[in-house]
């Protein structure tokens, strides 16, 4: 049996599984490709079924999200590695190989993910990871080579292998039996930053996470859910306060979320002051419902802390006040 899997999640996405997944196949043969889809109503299976039968699918009878779909998927899967692939990627040759061998060393090393370019321009690094993940010290995700929608051209001045705070679930590589001791993702994040999440509690076990740029893919991002789409908007400022409540110690969180709550309302009046009331809305939503889940995120918070085994630090400094005020748009200038 292989010992890594490329496990794609799938959701009415057969224009991408026609697009993108003859790259996959093509230069993942050290691997086992396998689709598990989410309840699709569209063509998907009926495709994969005629022109990849000898592909593995993993049918769920519900669209159980991102978290839910992959949880369910990797629990039936016993490969030393797994490669949570968005279906909107394009593979390139020898993608796997670099990152493969890089966790065979490391028995450290929980997750990993490549360097992230833009499918539509391929020159720059695409939102969704880019060429590593970090967090500022409230919380907020960025990237080398993408600072909030600042996104960069990739010159190589980011292809050293470094330690980073997460990878992205657009192309995450993970050591099964590392996401399944931290629980894998958390359900009712849904989507969006359930990999930062998952990653933190990686961190918090002693466990690394690396970029590893000389594997290289290309995203197109957007595909499942538009940035202009105010749902997005409140699946990120309702996971980013779940996230922060959850993982942060104690003695920070006294004093870091009556800032982040501060953040978050100037975020929703910037919206409003730009007309774009939806987005205000889901702004205001995303907190109206991160306490009505306040009780259960109790619970996850006090499980994740009892399990902590290390301290873990993020960048210090706050990462709309560089970018805003002090105009620091790329991770250079950041660090």
């Amino acid at each position: 049996m292989a010992k890594t899997a490329v496990v794609i999640l799938n959701f009415n996405g057969a224009q991408y599984l026609e697009q993108f997944l003859p790259s996959v196949t093509q230069y993942s043969t050290d691997a086992e490709v396998i689709i598990a889809d989410n309840a699709s109503t569209d063509n998907s299976i009926a495709f994969l079924k005629s022109n990849y039968p000898d592909l593995r699918i993993i049918q769920f009878q519900e669209n159980l999200g991102f978290t839910g779909g992959y949880n369910k998927a990797l629990e039936q899967l016993h490969f030393e590695y797994c490669v949570l692939l968005n279906s909107d990627i394009e593979v390139t040759p020898n993608w796997l190989e670099p990152i493969v061998t890089f966790m065979d060393a490391h028995p450290e090393v929980a997750a990993c993910q490549p360097k992230i370019l833009d499918f539509n321009n391929k020159k720059n690094f695409e939102y969704a990871g880019a060429c590593g993940g970090f967090l500022d010290y409230m919380g907020f995700p960025y990237c080398r080579g993408r600072i909030f929608d600042t996104l960069e051209e990739d010159q190589g001045r980011y292809d050293n292998i470094i330690p980073v705070d997460w990878a992205t679930g657009a192309c995450m590589f993970v050591r099964t039996v590392d996401f399944k001791k931290a629980g894998g993702f958390d359900i009712d994040f849904f989507a969006h930053m359930e990999e930062i999440d998952l990653c933190w509690r990686m961190r918090m076990m002693g466990k690394a996470l690396y970029c590893i740029p000389e594997s290289k893919v290309y995203h197109v991002g957007g595909g499942t859910l538009n940035k202009l789409n105010p749902r997005k908007t409140y699946l990120n400022f309702r996971n980013n306060l779940s996230l922060l409540f959850k993982n942060e110690s104690t003695m920070n969180l006294v004093w870091k979320f009556p800032i982040k709550w501060g953040l978050d309302i100037a975020a929703a009046l910037k919206f409003g002051l730009g007309q774009s009331w939806s987005h205000s809305w889901a702004v205001i939503r995303a907190h109206i419902d991160f306490l009505m889940f306040l009780p259960k995120n109790l619970k996850k918070r006090k499980q994740v802390q009892a399990s902590r085994k290390t301290t873990v630090r993020n960048s210090p400094f706050l990462l709309p006040f560089q970018y805003f005020i002090k105009g620091r748009t790329t991770y250079k200038d950041l660090h």
